[in-house]
């Protein structure tokens, strides 16, 4: 009868605050510890008051948690939007002015998530490859440690003020020779903690690092009277409540090029690191439910929408701390509620402590996130599926250190369809799926035709939607002739659901083809 009731699927709503109370609300503490530094050094390296990420989170919790479409993710402000956060603060205007419109920017877009979660556009998030999905990140991963990097030595801002990535780099030299050997010393310990503890065994891996950091570097900041030394090591929170104000978001430039280009990149980085933030905990959730998501997407446009009126920065289905959600018990969108309210009474009680953290601490963290973004791991992962995707995986790192996002993405999706096309798919194959759908008396039989590639998944997943639940599936190769990585993973989340839901998904005349590489997600050409 325990073990019955231990794979119960947990009750939503009251009930299910009532059933999974205990749980949710240890989970939701421990994810608040994490998400409070996280919070400050992601505004801080965005332009923003350090505070508003915390009032991010805290919308995200509080508010957000009501109306969310998935059970686990922690909604809240993320590493992987610092780039775009900052350059809408420098390009508008830059200090508090370029904020004030910045946070304009974040209010539109969550308006325009909200529009398109009921225009059903969750589904787009299987349109962008996995390679150019990981190179905005790794891209994203190299940038953050370019700026965290002065900040980690306790280097003076005036130092890299106006300096492009490219040049931070070439700079570093030049910070090492200014670094503050007091500040340097924290920095680097920190990061220490982080690389170290979790590898300690699963008493490391259930530590809370950034807590430990925290808990050593206050103590350490009010040791030697870091207030005393320069106001840009420690973080400045103010008049939080005070500074908290419907006329945050500044709609002047709203008829301008360049807000709209914000506008742009806040959306498609928002709602595709959300979406796919999603579904990676929708594998996660030992219960196997299954999000909405447009459900969640529009939940983060509102929860956007009111961040943005009010001043914070854009918030997403945050993938680290969710994993790290799912990974302390949490059983409902509780302990998100939870994460939230915590957030709330740490801005009401302990405001004066906070101000006592370094930012080389916040900085250390970040670099720690920038690693795990941009990972020897990601690069020698790309490689094994590979040359091809490799290409296309760099190709968008690049482009995206040296132009934006947007260009970096946009370039690396047309070197991917110029590649398959230089492999034999057709223009009229590059979006529409060709395919047919046959019905005996004991199965579905599914024919895939020609080209089954990234960029006309959304055409596949129609078909694939409207077949019934608890059949078998016959899915039939031996007509297509080029089958991309993309399209794999497609089929191995489609064949994974669908067996959840008691069916059974047969993928058959795979050996016909040859493979690019050794890898299991190879492209495949028939022979």
């Amino acid at each position: 009868m325990k073990n019955q009731f231990k794979n119960q699927i947990p009750l939503d709503g009251i009930p299910g605050l009532k059933q999974n109370f205990a749980a949710d609300f240890i989970s939701g503490f421990m994810v608040f510890l994490l998400a409070l530094p996280l919070s400050l050094g992601i505004a801080k390296a965005s332009e923003f008051p350090p505070a508003m990420g915390v009032l991010t989170a805290m919308i995200g919790g509080v508010f957000v948690s009501f109306f969310m479409g998935g059970r686990l993710t922690i909604k809240g402000p993320a590493a992987g939007l610092i780039t775009v956060c900052a350059g809408a603060v420098m390009e508008m205007g830059g200090g508090m002015q370029g904020w004030h419109h910045a946070a304009a920017a974040i209010f539109i877009t969550g308006l325009l998530q909200v529009i398109l979660s009921r225009l059903k556009i969750g589904k787009l998030s299987d349109f962008f490859p996995h390679s150019v999905v990981h190179g905005m990140l790794a891209a994203i991963g190299i940038l953050i440690f370019a700026k965290q990097f002065p900040v980690l030595l306790g280097v003076d801002p005036k130092f890299t003020k106006g300096l492009s990535p490219i040049e931070l780099y070439s700079h570093i030299p030049s910070f090492i020779q200014h670094a503050n050997g007091l500040i340097t010393s924290l920095g680097i310990f920190s990061l220490f903690l982080l690389f170290l503890t979790p590898n300690l065994g699963s008493i490391g891996k259930k530590t809370p690092v950034p807590l430990l950091i925290i808990l050593i570097a206050v103590p350490f900041a009010i040791i030697n009277n870091m207030k005393d030394l320069q106001p840009y090591l420690l973080v400045k929170i103010g008049d939080f409540w005070g500074s908290i104000s419907f006329k945050n978001a500044d709609f002047s430039m709203v008829g301008s090029f360049v807000f709209w280009k914000y506008v742009v990149m806040f959306l498609f980085v928002n709602s595709i690191e959300s979406l796919l933030t999603v579904k990676a905990m929708d594998g996660q959730d030992p219960f196997k439910r299954k999000s909405d998501f447009d459900k969640d997407l529009g939940s983060v446009g509102l929860g956007n929408s009111l961040t943005g009126l009010l001043g914070g920065l854009p918030m997403i289905s945050e993938v680290a701390r969710s994993t790290a959600n799912v990974s302390f018990g949490a059983k409902t969108r509780w302990a998100n509620f939870f994460h939230g309210l915590f957030l709330l009474l740490a801005m009401l009680l302990i405001i004066p402590i906070i101000e006592w953290i370094p930012n080389s601490a916040l900085a250390a963290m970040l670099i720690f996130v920038a690693y795990r973004l941009a990972s020897p791991k990601e690069f020698i992962d790309i490689f094994k599926i590979g040359k091809e995707q490799f290409a296309i995986f760099v190709t968008t790192i690049l482009f995206t250190i040296l132009e934006d996002l947007l260009v970096g993405v946009m370039i690396g999706i047309c070197v991917k369809l110029l590649f398959h096309m230089f492999n034999g798919v057709k223009i009229n194959n590059l979006f529409k799926a060709k395919v047919e759908t046959l019905q005996t008396i004991d199965s579905i039989e599914i024919y895939i035709k020609e080209a089954a590639i990234f960029s006309n998944i959304i055409s596949f997943n129609n078909v694939f939607h409207n077949i019934p639940r608890g059949k078998i599936i016959l899915i039939h190769l031996n007509k297509a002739n080029f089958i991309d990585s993309s399209f794999q993973e497609f089929l191995h989340h489609y064949k994974t659901n669908y067996e959840q839901d008691g069916g059974e998904v047969k993928i058959l005349e795979k050996e016909e083809f040859r493979k690019l590489s050794k890898h299991e997600m190879s492209i495949l050409i028939h022979k």
